[in-house]
């Protein structure tokens, strides 16, 4: 029996106003006056100097703002590696993430692409990436995708929507400052955090769980059930938690694997760019087959907080067009295994998908 010798952030700070240490934490790893730090930061907070003014640039450093409109493509990850390769004299001491999951990815992508040859496609997949990435720096503004804590990096390629899995993916170090999250916009808010919430179902629910995914699975999930179900968390208490439950939902995954929503996910992601935390929400709402318990707790959850999804998604595609999201679907293995057991394959046919995808 082979047990798998897992990767973890190995430096993480947490607390409100942690985000003021970044200065301090990068000084030490700077490598020379010419080796520039590169924050890629989410586009929103162009216009926010409360945030981008605290960003300690120094020498050659700079900022490369992120747009996380769309999910993260392949494409964009290899044009951000030219651009930082022939305009910078030597190569970055590092890459600091700031944003969200799309943002978070990206810095992990790059921070290998700059130092693995070839195209960010031909890394998609487990365990394809050959040298150890550039140090790399992780601090989410909006709590719930898991990105600071795992070792994946889920990019749209060409062919396919899958992640970089390597052990160089996971960052160096992570910054958790729950005051970063305050602004986000309230359906945003929603679909990340069950972005989280689903993460811990899948984990709790598959083939591969063990004691290790479970005990950080049943905390996130105790959490989210008490940040969108309870009245009585003051704001600050709820970011606090959110992001502590995003991190347990990560490290639930890390020994196991997700599921059926994150699977169909995906299809909707590659063929139609449905954002990921929407795209499992509107997932999930149709999986009572699958989890019950959980798709009960999640309608209670959508109906508290007044989230309405979109319908009829999938109402006017084509044949091909559902052919190429069950294709993407059924590409990801190890998800359907941990849903299904090792027969799988007996249970979710592409007639299956189809009628799955059609009621979305």
């Amino acid at each position: 029996m082979s047990y798998k010798n897992y990767p973890m952030v190995s430096r993480v700070v947490f607390g409100r106003g942690s985000f003021s240490q970044l200065e301090d934490i990068l000084v030490p790893k700077r490598l020379s006056t010419i080796a520039p730090f590169i924050f890629l930061v989410d586009d929103v907070f162009k216009k926010d100097p409360d945030l981008t003014s605290r960003i300690p640039l120094a020498y050659e450093d700079k900022i490369i703002y992120i747009s996380a409109e769309e999910e993260p493509k392949t494409s964009q990850v290899d044009e951000l590696v030219e651009d930082i390769i022939l305009t910078c004299k030597q190569r970055p001491s590092g890459i600091i993430g700031i944003g969200g999951g799309t943002v978070l990815d990206m810095a992990k992508a790059v921070a290998i692409m700059v130092t693995n040859q070839g195209e960010a496609k031909d890394y998609q997949g487990w365990d394809l990436v050959k040298n150890p990435a550039l140090y790399h720096v992780g601090i989410p503004t909006i709590s719930g995708t898991g990105a600071e804590v795992s070792r994946t990096t889920v990019l749209t390629g060409p062919e396919k929507k899958l992640g970089i899995n390597s052990d160089y993916t996971p960052f160096d170090q992570v910054i958790l400052d729950p005051e970063l999250t305050k602004g986000v916009p309230k359906d945003q808010w929603f679909y990340t955090g069950m972005d989280c919430f689903i993460h811990c179902v899948e984990s709790l629910k598959g083939t591969y769980l063990n004691a290790f995914s479970e005990s950080y699975g049943e905390k996130a999930y105790e959490l989210c059930v008490e940040l969108f179900l309870d009245n009585n968390l003051s704001e600050e208490e709820a970011q606090d938690k959110l992001m502590m439950a995003s991190w347990h939902g990560g490290m639930s995954i890390a020994y196991s694997q997700v599921g059926v929503a994150h699977a169909l996910s995906y299809g909707l992601g590659y063929l139609l760019g449905t954002k990921h935390g929407i795209g499992n929400c509107i997932v999930f709402d149709h999986l009572e087959e699958f989890y019950p318990e959980g798709v009960k707790v999640f309608k209670e959850m959508k109906a508290k907080h007044d989230i309405k999804l979109p319908q009829g998604i999938c109402a006017n595609l084509s044949d091909k067009e559902f052919d190429i999201m069950i294709d993407v679907a059924l590409s990801l293995e190890p998800l359907w295994e941990n849903a299904l057991g090792k027969n799988w394959k007996k249970v979710m046919t592409r007639e299956k998908l189809r009628d799955l995808y059609s009621r979305m």
